[in-house]
């Protein structure tokens, strides 16, 4: 990534956040600093929806949630930094519904996972989330129709949000926030290792050293 286009990038992460806010959720209260070394099953589930090389040597693990300002600041931030490691840096997205409404978000994402529309669908939410997320009063229709019109097959997609399958995957994101001390969104991990220092910089510092790591063990 060049330092011009990062940047750039962190002046819209800041005018974002401070326009928005980035959502500081305690629900779950104070608990012990997470150690580097916490088991990874309780941060990359079978389930949870990755983009990039299956089989890439870096992954970053994304704690988000489809109405958070911030989560949509950093998206395009962590494409570009995926962009600069094509071949060596994967993102696993976990959901962490916090905010009034999400929980219908995710099932739409998830819905979108099983058609195959995952990221397009994604990148509709985030690029029309002020018209739906509306802190307090979120327009669900409006998330449908921006689903619909990035291919979602919404009549079939709506009945997802009811099934089992979906409500497990779901709550087991939710006890993985909690296994991890999650309390806010973004929350990113890159290989197991938590970003202490919330920023676009420290994100691409992270994941810079991790992908030296990488190449120094091949």
């Amino acid at each position: 990534m060049s330092k011009r286009v990062l940047v750039a990038l962190t002046a819209l992460f800041v005018v974002v956040a401070f326009a928005g806010g980035a959502f500081l959720y305690d629900r779950y209260g104070k608990a012990n600093v997470l150690a580097v070394n916490r088991a990874t099953e309780t941060l990359v589930r079978s389930h949870s929806p990755v983009i990039g090389p299956a089989q890439a040597r870096v992954t970053i693990v994304e704690f988000f949630d489809p109405s958070c300002e911030a989560c949509r600041a950093f998206y395009p931030i962590v494409k570009q930094i995926m962009a600069a490691y094509p071949a060596e840096v994967r993102l696993v997205l976990r959901y962490a519904p916090f905010h009034e409404g999400s929980d219908v978000a995710v099932a739409i994402l998830e819905a979108a996972h099983l058609q195959n529309k995952f990221v397009p669908v994604l990148e509709a939410l985030l690029a029309n989330q002020p018209e739906w997320a509306i802190h307090g009063a979120p327009d669900l229709d409006k998330a449908w129709g921006s689903a619909g019109a990035a291919g979602l097959d919404v009549p079939s997609a709506k009945s997802l949000g009811s099934s089992p399958v979906f409500r497990r995957a779901l709550e087991q994101d939710v006890a993985d926030l909690k296994a991890n001390n999650v309390r806010q969104t973004p929350t990113f991990f890159v290989n197991g290792k938590l970003l202490t220092d919330f920023g676009p910089q420290q994100l691409l510092d992270l994941v810079r050293s991790e992908v030296e790591q990488a190449r120094k063990g091949t």
